[in-house]
């Protein structure tokens, strides 16, 4: 079989195989993180406490909501790395897919709450409700609540990004309405009478599909999720940029007007982008919170979508696999400074920030680029030079 021939049939798998051949960085990332975790599962399930080697269950849940974030970083790397929108309102989705699973959560929790009402949560109760809300129904149903988890935030994005992608609304303007967006729902999700618990937000879970969020095995299952949608997101964002609507997406991200004047719907392309996000970063705020056992409107903080657009600065623009690994750092340099210096934390990350803009613009991920190209001296135009010359 011919070189040529060889080619045609590997360029004719698609984007799959792309994203296979051409990704090494992603793949051995991902590698890295079933690897970890499946290595923490056991060291917390198979070794003894007293053991040197155990891996506490606070270690596995700090884990797996890193993991979590790093999901939500990669949803956000896909509309602004690769479509130019910064979306500074990110932090909305991910805290309605936590509401979603919350949701169910609480109704799982029946009457074993501290009021024993089987229907009505216990805010509810004291707050003198008598009846479950409509918006309530059907999320005693798990497959229902993750059905809710994808389309709540789906649809939100899908309503917002149609008008404002169809007015043209790009750059700083949609930034500040994407906030605007996210600090609306947090005001909504604050009111007691909204339903969803006011400032207390939902909380006190006791069991998924049966099974005590307290137990070691539940974390871990919880652990391994996490680490299997991170995996499944981050080949959908890569399928998505690796074929020719990624490569139409960047164009859009490059120069939008150009790419609409050669003829393409660049809202339509826009939308896709932003709904998908949305999606992805719903399913980071559901595994997001029976790890950490609460879901309150802090989440929806504008602060909260500003750091978020920090981890992915951090990391690498653009890169996908740069979010993740810009996410997790970011975190875990928040979990050892909120510990040994809590007040130094936020002048901390204003500090990275101001870095990464001045002299990493590649983010951590492009930091090997940057030095290689300063520091090595280019020889072929010397020589070029010296054959001119010498002519």
């Amino acid at each position: 079989m011919s070189s040529t021939t060889l080619s045609s049939k590997m360029n004719a798998k698609g984007p799959l195989c792309r994203f296979l051949l051409d990704d090494p960085a992603g793949k051995w990332l991902l590698i890295a993180v079933f690897a970890i975790s499946i290595i923490v599962s056991g060291l917390n399930l198979l070794v003894p406490e007293g053991s040197a080697l155990h891996v506490s269950s606070y270690t596995v849940t700090l884990l797996g909501k890193y993991l979590c974030f790093g999901l939500l970083a990669l949803a956000l790397d896909l509309v602004w790395g690769y479509c130019g929108i910064l979306s500074l309102g990110h932090g909305a989705f991910f805290a309605l897919g936590g509401y979603a699973m919350g949701m169910y959560l609480m109704r799982q929790i029946g009457d074993r709450g501290v009021y024993g009402n089987p229907e009505l949560p216990d805010f509810m109760v004291f707050l003198d409700w008598q009846e479950l809300p409509w918006y309530w129904q059907g999320f005693d149903s798990f497959w229902f609540a993750m059905l809710m988890v994808a389309l709540v935030p789906g649809i939100l994005a899908f309503l917002f990004g149609w008008l404002a992608f169809r007015s043209r609304v790009t750059g700083v303007y949609l930034s500040i309405i994407t906030q605007a967006l996210t600090y609306a729902l947090m005001l909504m999700f604050f009111q007691n009478d909204f339903g969803f618990g006011g400032n207390n937000g939902l909380t006190d879970f006791k069991d998924i599909l049966g099974f005590s969020l307290q137990s070691d095995t539940t974390r871990v299952v919880l652990l391994m999720s996490s680490a299997l949608a991170l995996g499944l997101g981050y080949v959908i964002c890569r399928w998505l940029v690796s074929s020719r609507y990624g490569r139409v997406l960047m164009a859009v991200r490059d120069a939008e007007s150009r790419t609409r004047f050669i003829g393409y719907r660049v809202e339509h392309y826009k939308l896709v982008a932003f709904v998908v996000s949305a999606i992805l970063a719903g399913i980071a705020g559901a595994l997001y919170v029976p790890q950490v056992g609460i879901i309150n409107p802090g989440e929806f903080s504008p602060i909260n979508s500003i750091e978020l657009v920090i981890w992915v600065a951090v990391g690498g623009r653009g890169t996908l696999y740069g979010a993740i690994i810009g996410a997790m750092l970011v975190n875990y340099a928040k979990t050892w400074f909120t510990g040994a210096m809590p007040d130094a934390w936020l002048f901390a990350l204003g500090a990275l920030f101001v870095i990464t803009t001045l002299w990493l613009p590649k983010g951590v991920v492009g930091l090997y680029e940057q030095i290689k190209q300063k520091f090595l001296k280019p020889s072929a135009p010397t020589q070029g030079k010296e054959v001119v010359d010498h002519g």
